[in-house]
């Protein structure tokens, strides 16, 4: 179960990254900038080990669907984002995506 746990890692990461780079100012700001270069370095890091085990494209639609759901809450606990329908029902969806990629897909079987 590692490679979950790096995958973890990894979305976690690149989010703090994502988020950073909205209060780097175009990397006119010294630490929020450098919370980016060191966010996606671990990140992609991470997502590099969880490749091992499961398969890119399985990796991939978890790491970025579950990265969209998590920044956009990010966004809007931060930067004070709206997320009208639309973007609740799509995020619903990507939600429902990786979980059944997860409970029903042999892809991700390792």
């Amino acid at each position: 179960m590692p490679a979950y746990l790096y995958l973890g890692i990894a979305i976690v990461s690149e989010v703090i990254a994502t988020s950073a780079m909205r209060a780097s100012d175009g990397f006119t700001k010294l630490i929020p900038s450098l919370v980016v270069i060191v966010g996606y370095v671990i990140s992609f890091y991470f997502l590099s080990l969880t490749l091992k085990v499961l398969p890119v494209g399985i990796a991939y639609a978890i790491w970025s669907g579950t990265g969209i759901v998590l920044i956009s809450g990010a966004a809007w606990l931060l930067f004070g984002q709206k997320l009208d329908a639309a973007a609740l029902i799509g995020i619903g969806l990507i939600i429902a995506g990786v979980i059944v990629i997860n409970a029903f897909s042999q892809s991700s079987a390792h």
